[in-house]
C-alpha cells in the first residue's frame, strides 16, 4: 500500500519532488517534462518541513472528502448504467417500431400488387370472354353453313323445285348473316396487355434516406438561438389588412403551412416564405397539425377542415370537413388520434371525427383549454391558459400533472414540442418565446423576447430537417431562429 502511495500516478515512478508553481507531487520524469521552469524541492529535504504544515489536511476530515466523492462518483456511474438500460430498452423499442412499420409498409405493398393482379386478371377474363365468343359464333356459322353445303350436293336433279328453293333461299340467308356478322364484328389484331407502372411510387421510395429519423431525446438540453431572421408573409391586396399567424406546420422539402386567421387563408410557402399557393376556408382558421405527408388539419368555426397538400406540384386543396358541437381551437395530431380544444375543454377523436371522450375541462373562463401540443413520446399533453396566464401539463388521460407560471408567460398561446421534447411556449403578452422542462414546472430559458424584435407571438413550430424554430406573430412578420 505504501508502495502505491510513493509512486507516480503517470510514470510509476518513485516520487521524489515537489513543485511549488502547480503544487503537484513530480518523479524523475516529470520534472523535464512539465515542470522544467518551474521551483521545486525535494521531499527529503529538510527545508520542506514548512510545507508539510502548510499544505497537510486533517487525515479525518481526507477519509471524510474521499468518501464523500466516492459516493458521488457510485451515483455518477449508477446514473450512467442506468442511462445505458434506458438506451438499450429504447432501442429495443424503437427496433420493433421499425420493423412494425416495415411490416405496414409491406401490408400496404401487398394490397397494391393485389388489386393490380386483381385488375390484371379481370381484363384478361373480358378480353378471353369476348374473344371465345367470337370462336363460338363463328364455330356455329361455319357448322350450319357446312351443313346446308352438304344438303344442296346432295340434291339429285329429280328434286321438287320446291326443295330447291327452300335450300337456296336458306343457303343465301345463312350467307348474308355470315357476311353481316363479320361486317360488324370487326377483325381484333393481336391484343397485348401493358403495365403502366406508377413510378412515383418507386421514385418516392428511392428518394427517402430511411423510415424516418432517429433523434436523440434530451428535454433538458436547453435551445440557444444562434441568429435571427424575419419575414414578412402578407400576401393580401388590402394594405390595411394586417396577418394574424395563428397556426405554422412544418412540411417535408422545408415548406410550411401556414393559417391566417384574418384573411382566413390557410397558404403553403417554401423554404424563403415565398408562397406557393394558398386555400379560403369559409371561417376563421385557428390552429393546423399534419395528418399525413399531404393532409393537415384546420380548425375552422364549428369544425375540422381536412386539407390536402402536394408540395411537388404546388396544391393546396380543402378536402371533407367534419362538424363540431362547439367552436374549435386547437388541434394536434399523435398515432392517428385527434386532440381538440374548445376553449374551455380538451377532447379525444378520431381521424374520422368520432368523439372517443373528454379529457379535461375548465369551465371557469373562456380560453382556459386554448391551445395544445403532444409530446413525441405520447405521454404528455401540454395546454396553454390564456386566462390565467398558465401552462398545463396533461397525461394522456386527461390527469393533471402540473400548471406553470412565470412572469415572462403573460396570456401564453401556441405551444409546440420539438422531436427531442423540450417544450416551447409563446407568451402573447409579454411577447417571449420559453423553453420549459419536461414536467412543465420549471422555466429553462427565454429564447426570444421584445427586446429581439417580437411583437405578440401566438404560434410556433420547429423545422424537423434543420434545427430552426419558426414564429407566427399578431402581425406580418414571421420570425425564424436558426438554432446552435
Amino acid at each position: 500500500m505504501e508502495d502505491l502511495l510513493l509512486k507516480c500516478d503517470v510514470h510509476h515512478k518513485k516520487l521524489k519532488m515537489f513543485c511549488e508553481n502547480h503544487s503537484q507531487l513530480c518523479c524523475s520524469d516529470c520534472l523535464p517534462r512539465n515542470h522544467r521552469e518551474c521551483n521545486y524541492v525535494a521531499i527529503s529535504e529538510a527545508p520542506i518541513s514548512g510545507l508539510f504544515e502548510k499544505l497537510s489536511l486533517d487525515m479525518q476530515q481526507l477519509s471524510i472528502n474521499l468518501r464523500t466523492i466516492l459516493d458521488q462518483l457510485k451515483m455518477f456511474e449508477s446514473t450512467r448504467e442506468a442511462i445505458i438500460q434506458s438506451v438499450e430498452e429504447s432501442c429495443s423499442e424503437k427496433l420493433q417500431e421499425i420493423r412494425d412499420m416495415r411490416k405496414q409498409l409491406n401490408a400496404t405493398l401487398d394490397k397494391l400488387e393485389n388489386a393490380t393482379l386483381k385488375e390484371l386478371d379481370e381484363i384478361r377474363s373480358t378480353l378471353q370472354a369476348s374473344l371465345k365468343r367470337d370462336i363460338e359464333n363463328c364455330s356455329k356459322l361455319k357448322d350450319e353453313l357446312h351443313q346446308l353445303g352438304g344438303a344442296i350436293f346432295s340434291l339429285s336433279e329429280k328434286s321438287k323445285k320446291e326443295i330447291e328453293f327452300i335450300a337456296s333461299m336458306k343457303c343465301r340467308e345463312k350467307i348474308q348473316e355470315s357476311e353481316t356478322y363479320l361486317k360488324e364484328t370487326p377483325v381484333k389484331g393481336l391484343s397485348s396487355i401493358q403495365l403502366q407502372s406508377d413510378i412515383d411510387i418507386e421514385k418516392y421510395l428511392s428518394n427517402k434516406c430511411g423510415l424516418g429519423r432517429i433523434v436523440v431525446m434530451n428535454p433538458k438540453q436547453v435551445l440557444t438561438v444562434k441568429r435571427k431572421s424575419e419575414y414578412n408573409v402578407n400576401t393580401s391586396s388590402d394594405t390595411d389588412l394586417s396577418c394574424f399567424i395563428t397556426g405554422i406546420c412544418s412540411l417535408h422539402n422545408d415548406h410550411f403551412i401556414v393559417v391566417d386567421n384574418k384573411t382566413k387563408r390557410v397558404q403553403l410557402f417554401d423554404q424563403q416564405f415565398k408562397v406557393v399557393k394558398h386555400c379560403d376556408v369559409s371561417d376563421r382558421p385557428r390552429d393546423i397539425c399534419q395528418i399525413t405527408s399531404s393532409e393537415v388539419a384546420v380548425t375552422v368555426g364549428n369544425g375540422v377542415q381536412l386539407i390536402s397538400v402536394d408540395v411537388k406540384k404546388g396544391h393546396v386543396r380543402t378536402e371533407r370537413m367534419f362538424r363540431l358541437p362547439y367552436c374549435a381551437v386547437s388541434i394536434a395530431n399523435h398515432q392517428e388520434a385527434l386532440y381538440i380544444t374548445s376553449g374551455t375543454a380538451l377532447y379525444h377523436y378520431t381521424l374520422t371525427g368520432t368523439l372517443v371522450k373528454m379529457l379535461y375541462s375548465d369551465t371557469g373562463a373562456v380560453d382556459r383549454v386554448f391551445m395544445c401540443a403532444i409530446s413525441p413520446a405520447g405521454d404528455r399533453i401540454y395546454v396553454t391558459n390564456t386566462n390565467q396566464h398558465k401552462l398545463i401539463t396533461l397525461a394522456m388521460d386527461g390527469t393533471l400533472i402540473s400548471a406553470f407560471t412565470d412572469p415572462e408567460l403573460q396570456e401564453p398561446w401556441g405551444v409546440h414540442v420539438t422531436p427531442a421534447g423540450q417544450v416551447l411556449v409563446c407568451g402573447s403578452k409579454s411577447q417571449t418565446v420559453i423553453q420549459v422542462n419536461r414536467r412543465g414546472r420549471k422555466k429553462l430559458a427565454t429564447l426570444v423576447s421584445k427586446k429581439d424584435g417580437l411583437r405578440f407571438p401566438t404560434s410556433i413550430c420547429v423545422n424537423k430537417n434543420i434545427d430552426q424554430i419558426t414564429v407566427g406573430q399578431n402581425n406580418n412578420k414571421i420570425i425564424v431562429m436558426e438554432l446552435q
